[in-house]
């Protein structure tokens, strides 16, 4: 039956949305608030969106009561006047991930968390991979759900990121493997209150059955006594402590427990990302390969080949002896104070950008012992300030531009320092995302003498 849809946001989310409808034979009109778009443009870049309609700016509520459907992008936000207005009328509102989980086929492992997801995800696509043939890496990492659903068959297996804006909307999506990584105070400017920002996260769960596994971080509290809530096979991992069942780390190896027999997996000597919380990270990557019936010589093989995901803790290169480390996908403090304990050297760390109404007294707690001096970049540079003052942290500095800091820290460091680009904020307030800032300092770092 042919439906009419209105899909919300022309970014690449809108867009892939629109052709899955259009291949389906579905009415589709693309909808966007900002009335500078132009229609022609949007067709010469994407021919298939030739008998689409659109519209861009103002939208009415008779204008709305013409569709059936409305499938909204994970950037929008659900309390904008278009989406009240879709609600008040009754009109079924999906998201993009639901939307593609109504047409694809396979079997799906759903990954989320306030930190570590997309290192996880890429982790986890590559232990699937050492096993399976079809696998696809899609989600919150870059790839829309969308764009890779058509031709999927009962063989393909979907490794999906996860964010908070993606599972708000959720209605049927069911993964036959879920993960929490974590969660921390994040995008409460978007949800408003920590409750509504756990909510959404846990909604990864909502569907799931019996039969189907969740894998939770034993050290987040919150993680924890959910667990105890879940009809589901629970697995658990611990970076602090032996679990009688699950996986940990303990004497820098990761184990698995499971009916009384402990087995060692890997030494984490043998992985090339650094840090506990990456060690956190591959423990889930590891628990979703034995749910899913991967052999463990497999999941060592892929877990050992892995390298860093780019712009999480990611090596960039050495000059005079400074090793130059890019983790500008640490956007809040939480990843922040990941990115500074993986260190293992004296550090240089570059920090600030756009506020997303954090504080940061824990991130300015773990520099003693670790940060030899902070820059301080963005606007959120004065908010931190005050705060590494009223921490007794003096040694800091302000920076107009991100190249202007990484020139003070090369100009101070000494050789075997590191300088890291880890600031504990979002990027758009100098840069149009992380990627883009991440590539600025890389390219900067490599222009070194």
């Amino acid at each position: 039956m042919i439906e009419r849809y209105i899909v919300i946001g022309a970014g690449v989310s809108g867009i892939c949305s629109s052709k899955l409808l259009i291949n389906n034979g579905q009415s589709v009109t693309l909808y966007d608030g900002n009335d500078k778009l132009d229609r022609d443009r949007i067709i010469a870049e994407h021919p298939f969106m030739k008998d689409v309609s659109c519209i861009f700016g103002d939208i009415s509520e008779e204008q709305i009561k013409e569709f059936d459907k409305a499938v909204v992008s994970p950037g929008v936000p659900l309390d904008i006047d278009v989406i009240q207005l879709i609600r008040r009328n009754n009109i079924e509102l999906w998201g993009e991930i639901e939307l593609a989980y109504n047409y694809c086929k396979g079997k799906i492992i759903g990954i989320t968390g306030t930190n570590g997801k997309t290192t996880t995800t890429a982790l986890t696509g590559d232990v699937i991979a050492s096993y399976y043939d079809d696998v696809r890496v899609v989600g919150n990492i870059g790839i829309p759900f969308t764009k890779m659903v058509s031709d999927s068959t009962d063989d393909t297996v979907f490794v999906i990121e996860l964010s908070s804006f993606q599972l708000e909307t959720i209605k049927d999506f069911r993964p036959n493997v879920s993960a929490l990584l974590n969660i921390t105070p994040d995008h409460l400017n978007r949800h408003h209150t920590m409750e509504n920002y756990i909510n959404a996260k846990k909604n990864i769960v909502v569907n799931q059955k019996s039969s189907d596994t969740c894998i939770l971080n034993y050290e987040d509290e919150v993680l924890r006594e959910f667990g105890k809530t879940l009809d589901l096979n629970v697995v658990y991992f611990s970076s602090e402590r032996e679990l009688e069942a699950g996986l940990y780390y303990k004497n820098s190896a990761i184990y698995y427990a499971d009916n009384g027999k402990v087995d060692k997996i890997i030494d984490v000597d043998e992985l090339t990302i650094l840090g506990t919380h990456n060690y956190e990270n591959a423990m889930c990557g590891i628990a979703c390969g034995l749910s899913m019936g991967i052999p463990v010589e497999s999941i060592v093989k892929a877990l050992k080949s892995f390298k860093a995901v780019e712009h999480r803790i990611e090596y960039v290169c050495e000059k005079q002896g400074v090793k130059f480390y890019n983790d500008s996908k640490a956007t809040n403090t939480d990843a922040a104070i990941k990115g500074i304990c993986a260190m293992n050297r004296p550090t240089y760390l570059i920090g600030g950008g756009y506020d997303k109404d954090a504080t940061y007294d824990e991130w300015v707690d773990c520099f003693s012992g670790r940060v030899k001096k902070l820059v301080l970049i963005g606007a959120t540079k004065d908010k931190i300030a005050v705060c590494c003052d009223e921490h007794g942290f003096k040694e800091y500095e302000f920076a107009s531009s991100l190249e202007e800091a990484m020139d003070i820290c090369y100009k101070d460091a000494d050789k075997g320092d590191a300088i890291l680009l880890s600031p504990a904020c979002a990027s758009w307030d100098m840069y149009d995302s992380y990627e883009v800032r991440g590539a600025d300092f890389k390219n900067h770092a490599r222009s070194y003498e």
